[in-house]
Formats: structure tokens, C-alpha cells, sequence
């Protein structure tokens, strides 16, 4: 799978267990994903986070969050 199809595919579910996690509207939970750290190495090739699962990268998020 390329990185576009993976991404289509990870950051909705992504956003949805940030949204579900805090409790905030779906649009809020994308918009704190691409402005989080985790949200900027994802769209970063080069961290090769497209390859990692959608729980991998939501515990990334939350790691963050909660520092």
C-alpha cells in the first residue's frame, strides 16, 4: 500500500479515537492531531509513521498530551 492509500486510511481512525478519547468534535480532534508532534513526524516521510497502525500512532498522540 502506498503512503497516501495508508494515510486515507490512518488518520481517520486515528481521529476518531482522539475524538472519542477527549471527547471533542471530530474537526477538533484533526485539527490537535496536525498540530501535535505525532500529527508533524506522521506527515513527515522520512519517520516512516505511515507504515505504523492507527493505535500506534493515537498512543504517540496521548503520550504527548499528557506530558
Amino acid at each position: 500500500m502506498d503512503r497516501a492509500t495508508t494515510g486515507a486510511i490512518i488518520v481517520p481512525e486515528t481521529v476518531n479515537l482522539i475524538s472519542k478519547k477527549y471527547r471533542i468534535s471530530e474537526m477538533e480532534a484533526l485539527d490537535k492531531f496536525y498540530t501535535s508532534a505525532a500529527g508533524a513526524c506522521f506527515a513527515d516521510d522520512e519517520m516512516g509513521l505511515y507504515g505504523q497502525s492507527a493505535l500506534y500512532i493515537f498512543g504517540l498522540f496521548c503520550a504527548e498530551a499528557e506530558r
